[in-house]
């Protein structure tokens, strides 16, 4: 059997915006929501924003493109897609060997994004039963309501759940499952953020949310954490690992315009950040109280204290955690996806039987780490995604070689890439993994 028909037989998108919304939806995450919002606030409004703004539009337009294109030219995940570009130099085995690094980095974060996942529905369960708003601002029991939820056996049954819907929705396909539940979850993400975020400035007390996000610190400017941080916050929230978008790159179409795409999804990235940032930040505003919390503490913990005491609050949270519930599923089906087209790939099994066996191995082991979901999160993303990233970049632009790279870019695009991508690509994105990489080790994470 040829590739060609090994390719027709390759499931697909369907459609160009369904591709795009998938892709938005793998990358707009927690970090948007319970992290982006923390770094503006931490580093002072527009003094973060404009320097996260450089580099999403530098990582979008080298690092975004190069995984959908290393992708689609191998019809396959970073095995595939690895062990081509290694068989230009007379070494495929040795590729397809460095492709199951961000295969485990994928299957790893998503074993441990199923954890957050549990807690993300039972929280969406308590804001659409009332039971949410009915603590009111006792911190004592919704601090303990989180606690006893992120502990060991905390969550079994929203696991359970979380892995059912995930199962659920991968089982059917790419463009029957993944892009339909896309197309859904993601334009009604950004509308409900969108009336969450209207609703919210309307409230007395918010215009000290905005008038912080719109602040310019020249000195801050000059503090070189910003940029180290304003750079991880978008290397991060751009899901460049070497894995989703490489996988979500293999099933296009050779007619499709990549850079093209690359921009939307960076666009409608940075977009669901801001509208994070622009209901978060007011909201706490109008409560009077700092945004000095990260992570889960944010979104499980401390917005839950906000809300309960907000005008209309019971309505916010409902909206606010459908919100958070399918930006949550949006990734994570994009996690287990690479694994799964890994069972499929590799080992020729039926995509049902590879998303039974990817989501049983996954509920067993998000089960039994409960207790220990950040650290394990922090190792994944600290050391293994970046990794991911840097050598699927080392693969496309300096294994490959430019002829590869700027004709694979170039297929289906409406204009050709200019003559400044290959050079920024292979130098400065490959260089800046590599920093992500570095700069993570040393300050415990930077995304």
């Amino acid at each position: 059997m040829d590739n060609n028909n090994v390719e027709l037989q390759r499931d697909g998108f369907a459609t160009k915006w369904g591709f795009i919304l998938a892709c938005i939806g793998s990358a707009v995450g927690m970090g948007n929501i319970w992290r982006f919002p923390v770094m503006v606030s931490k580093f002072g409004g527009m003094t973060f924003l404009i320097p996260y703004f450089i580099f999403v539009i530098l990582i979008g337009s080298t690092g975004v493109i190069e995984e959908f294109s290393l992708g689609r030219a191998a019809s396959a995940g970073p095995v595939g897609a690895f062990g081509m570009a290694m068989e230009k130099r007379g070494n495929k085995k040795l590729g397809e060997a460095i492709g199951i690094i961000p295969i485990i980095g994928s299957l790893a974060l998503a074993i441990g994004y199923t954890c957050v996942m549990g807690w993300i529905f039972k929280y969406t369960f308590m804001a659409l039963s009332g039971s949410m708003f009915a603590m009111g601002s006792d911190m004592d029991l919704i601090g303990g309501t989180f606690g006893a939820t992120a502990s060991a056996w905390g969550a079994n049954i929203w696991i359970v759940i979380a892995m059912i819907v995930s199962f659920a929705i991968m089982s059917m396909g790419i463009a029957g499952g993944i892009e339909k539940a896309n197309k859904i979850m993601m334009p009604a993400l950004f509308i409900l953020f969108i009336a969450l975020a209207i609703y919210v400035s309307m409230q007395q007390g918010a215009s000290a949310g905005y008038n912080y996000i719109f602040t310019i610190d020249p000195a801050g400017l000059k503090n070189p954490m910003v940029w180290v941080f304003a750079f991880g916050q978008a290397f991060f929230s751009l899901s460049v690992a070497g894995n989703g978008s490489v996988i979500y790159g293999s099933y296009l179409s050779k007619d499709e315009d990549i850079p093209s795409s690359a921009r939307n999804v960076a666009f409608f990235d940075t977009l669901a950040a801001l509208l994070a940032a622009f209901v978060i930040i007011p909201a706490i505003a109008v409560s009077g109280g700092q945004l000095d919390s990260g992570g889960p503490g944010l979104m499980f913990i401390h917005l839950v204290n906000v809300m309960n005491g907000m005008p209309g609050g019971r309505i916010i949270e409902m909206v606010f955690y459908v919100c958070v519930l399918f930006a949550g599923v949006s990734s994570i089906i994009n996690l287990y996806e690479a694994p799964v087209a890994f069972l499929q790939e590799k080992f020729g099994l039926k995509r049902i039987n590879a998303t039974i066996v990817i989501h049983i191995l996954g509920i067993i082991v998000a089960l039994l780490i409960q207790a220990i979901v950040s650290p394990w999160m922090d190792v994944v993303s600290i050391y293994i995604c970046p990794l991911g990233a840097l050598l699927a970049g080392i693969m496309f632009f300096w294994v490959a070689g430019k002829d590869f790279v700027l004709e694979q870019v170039n297929m289906g695009a409406k204009k050709p890439i200019g003559s400044w991508f290959y050079p920024l690509g292979k130098y400065i994105y490959c260089i800046l993994a590599l920093v992500a990489l570095i700069a993570g080790a040393k300050f415990g994470g930077i995304g």
